[in-house]
């Protein structure tokens, strides 16, 4: 099951009143969101988005919608955040929150390719009916320099360049198609002693495939301008971040917009999870959050 990292803190900043509209703009597992729904009451509304609508159709068949009244589901990537705010006629969200990153449901039950423990298909899309690029598609047809910089700039893999080798040797033998055979060149491609390090050895390369497949870092800084401009004066933006790259986006956005004077940050360092929470929800571990206030 899924569980929302920080729920507490996001509460504790948002401190949502009755009556006031939120968007999430990564639903997920729908545990935010459900949360901020009981705090705004039936007079209230909190907007769903997720990019995954596979992930959509199971929150409905759980009747998160009927059971929450006030909670309206959508299907959509959160870089179109201004046409859906506006599609749903919302008047200036109170705070919008954004929980980027993946869920157990794409590792767990997705069948695309997410999870390195399983034999599945090399997908790793989100969104299976509009985006036609799949992590395949990039392993099989790009070039080799060009998943070396994606290897080294997404997922910070020390052995970008050995793995990108790795993976040209093998696919000139036949299509690479699966992720346990993926897995496998990456395994023969780095040292011995990197395949036993904390973390699993492919845990940076299937993360850097991950964000190119779905233009991750492109989409968070586009949606966070927009994010902006729709909130009221004195609305909140709440980013929950896994990824170092995604962390430094926010971090010189909140700055730059904090300069300027339309922002006012509201966490000088990123909040991190404590450890009874990493106990419980071990994918808390590498959350971060950073928020800021809409000054006008």
């Amino acid at each position: 099951m899924h569980k929302p990292a920080l729920l507490n803190e996001v509460l504790e900043i948002f401190n949502p009143q009755p009556g006031e509209v939120y968007v999430d703009a990564t639903v997920n597992g729908g545990g935010h969101a459900r949360a901020i729904a009981e705090r705004v009451g039936e007079k209230g509304l909190v907007l769903g988005i997720d990019w995954d609508c596979d992930l959509i159709e199971e929150l409905r068949v759980k009747n998160l919608e009927l059971r929450n009244k006030n909670i309206k589901l959508v299907c959509d990537n959160y870089a179109n955040l201004g046409d859906i705010i506006r599609e749903h006629n919302l008047d200036a969200p109170c705070g919008i929150l954004f929980d980027l990153g993946f869920s157990s449901h794409h590792l767990e039950e997705s069948g695309r390719g997410f999870s390195f423990l399983k034999r599945e298909p090399l997908d790793m899309r989100y969104d299976v009916k509009f985006n036609g690029l799949t992590a395949e598609k990039i392993i099989n047809t790009w070039e080799c320099a060009a998943i070396e910089d994606i290897l080294r700039l997404y997922g910070e893999e020390r052995f970008a360049s050995q793995i990108a080798q790795g993976i040209e040797r093998a696919r000139r033998q036949h299509r690479i198609q699966s992720t346990a055979e993926f897995v496998e060149i990456i395994s023969r491609s780095v040292p011995p002693g990197y395949r036993y390090g904390r973390i699993h050895f492919a845990t940076r390369t299937f993360q850097a495939l991950r964000i190119a497949v779905n233009h991750e870092l492109e989409n968070l800084e586009n949606v966070l301008p927009v994010a902006r401009d729709a909130i009221r004066t004195g609305g909140k933006i709440v980013v929950i971040s896994f990824h170092s790259l995604e962390d430094r986006i926010v971090k010189e956005f909140f700055k730059k917009e904090s300069k300027s004077g339309t922002l006012k940050i509201l966490t000088k360092k990123p909040i991190k999870a404590s450890w009874i929470e990493i106990m419980e929800n071990p994918r808390a571990r590498s959350a971060k959050l950073r928020a800021a206030i809409k000054a006008y």
